[in-house]
């Protein structure tokens, strides 16, 4: 019978890992939000609407005490990640134009 130590870095990893999974999904439902209210909108006016709400905390109801910054690369990684899951899509003629 052998005693092992706990492994502290296990917790702090998955503290991480559940931090940025929030972060990615509060993004995620943001680009969603504003998406919807517009119908379509410009990749760079959506990253920049992202970025301004996330400044002023207007991050929605549920989570308007959290602040936290949010870069044009977090933004850009989560709308790849709508594209890829089929929520957005690009229109045919301009790809840069974002439809919800």
């Amino acid at each position: 019978l052998r005693l092992l130590p706990q492994q502290r870095y296990l917790r702090t990893e998955r503290a991480e890992v559940s931090a940025l999974e929030r972060k990615r999904n509060i993004l995620c439902c943001l680009i969603t939000r504003i998406l919807k209210a517009e119908k379509q909108l410009h990749v760079d006016s959506l990253v920049f609407r992202v970025i301004d709400a996330c400044q002023k905390g207007q991050l929605g109801p549920a989570v308007q005490f959290l602040s936290f910054c949010c870069h044009s690369v977090d933004v850009l990684s989560c709308i790849l990640h709508l594209l890829n899951q089929g929520y957005l899509r690009r229109q045919e003629g301009r790809p840069h134009v974002l439809e919800y």
